[in-house]
């Protein structure tokens, strides 16, 4: 199975990003990918509370879900929208940080809203409240893409792993981590976790990514680490895009899943035990 990965620097205006994301999409469909995946804030990225407010709809009406339905059609490809963010009707105005697996066929086959808030403070003096504007999901999910099954995670997830073990569980042989990862924890961080995510769970690990300073006409600027990953179910690092915007292609051998999966098979291991008392 022929994988894409679509390395994005999405800005605050979403046409344009749409424009850039089909185009890219397009090339990895060219290149022969089956599973086309793009990063997190495929439709916008903003630090901007206004901005977001401005620039969000609800599903039904989001242009760049609808257009891509249509280029996944056209292009008979599986294709793994990271996240768009979506206007919701929760009360207290929050939105939604949703991915969306859409069929060869153009139909939405999966959703998939972020369960983890990326809500910290780093050394570096940048803060981060995104459970301020975004609200959390509460449900894993896992689908069948093509050959393979396909578990939803997106970037913050990647710290959790007790999301990859139960994907695993629940017969996930690919994960996908599209994210927008910043520069100080995407640098310390992000090669160790994907290789972790993959080791643990015995699964491939695709993980698309924004990169670069990313345009804004308002709020402070937000620049992302780049280098979407593919790493093995052994914990082999299969293509590391760098920092630059366009595709990576990687081929998935989906026998490999099965066979780390027997060579350490620590998904049947798994024994109750008391948890340490609070100090």
């Amino acid at each position: 199975m022929r994988a894409g990965l679509v390395q994005l620097c999405s800005g605050d205006d979403p046409a344009a990003n749409l424009s850039v994301t089909e185009a890219l999409v397009r090339e990895a469909a060219a290149g022969g990918a089956e599973l086309v995946l793009t990063p997190e804030c495929t439709n916008l990225m903003s630090s901007s509370r206004a901005v977001q407010a401005e620039a969000f709809v609800p599903e039904a009406d989001d242009p760049t879900l609808a257009h891509l339905r249509e280029v996944a059609a056209e292009l008979g490809i599986w294709l793994l929208i990271g996240s768009l963010g979506l206007r919701t009707s929760d009360p207290d105005g929050r939105f939604a940080n949703r991915g969306f697996l859409v069929a060869p066929d153009g139909a939405v086959a999966a959703r998939y809203d972020k369960i983890h808030m990326f809500d910290v403070e780093l050394a570096s003096g940048e803060s981060y409240r995104e459970s301020a504007a975004f609200r959390p999901g509460d449900r894993a999910v896992v689908a069948q893409a093509g050959q393979a099954r396909l578990g939803m995670t997106i970037c913050y997830d990647l710290r959790f792993p007790g999301l990859y073990r139960a994907l695993a569980k629940g017969g996930a042989e690919i994960i996908a981590v599209p994210s927008a990862f910043t520069v100080p924890t995407g640098e310390a961080h992000w090669r160790a976790l994907l290789r972790a995510r993959a080791i643990e769970t015995g699964a491939f690990v695709l993980a698309p990514a924004q990169s670069g300073a990313h345009p804004t006409r308002a709020g402070k600027p937000r620049r992302t680490w780049g280098h979407s990953l593919a790493v093995s179910p052994w914990g082999a690092v299969l293509a590391d895009a760098g920092e630059a915007v366009g595709v990576t292609l990687v081929d998935l051998d989906l026998g490999a899943v099965a066979r780390a999966r027997a060579q350490v098979p620590s998904l049947r291991h798994d024994r109750p035990f008391a948890a340490p008392e609070a100090p």
